[in-house]
């Protein structure tokens, strides 16, 4: 399993989702570590190839964009509510 790497103010962005946005999100990040894709995203070229969105529809619109293309870990760009 491939760990998971914070970019920036990624990690303590994520931890100011409320608990069960903050649940789903670490379980759809669990599921990219293991080499699967999450239930609900889409790519974000605009960012860069391999970059990803993974979208969270608990008490609002959550939002993590992730890149998983490297072997050693899965890295997390940005964490915010839409």
């Amino acid at each position: 399993m491939k760990s998971l790497k914070f970019i920036g103010a990624s990690e303590d962005d994520l931890s100011e989702f409320p608990k069960e946005a903050k649940g789903a999100a670490g379980h759809e990040l669990w599921q990219v570590q293991l080499g699967l894709m999450p239930s609900d995203w889409k790519p974000m070229l605009n960012i860069g190839a391999g970059a990803y969105e993974i979208r969270i529809h608990v008490l609002g619109e959550w939002r993590v964009i992730y890149v998983a293309k490297f072997a050693d870990a899965v890295y997390v760009l940005h964490a915010f509510q839409k």
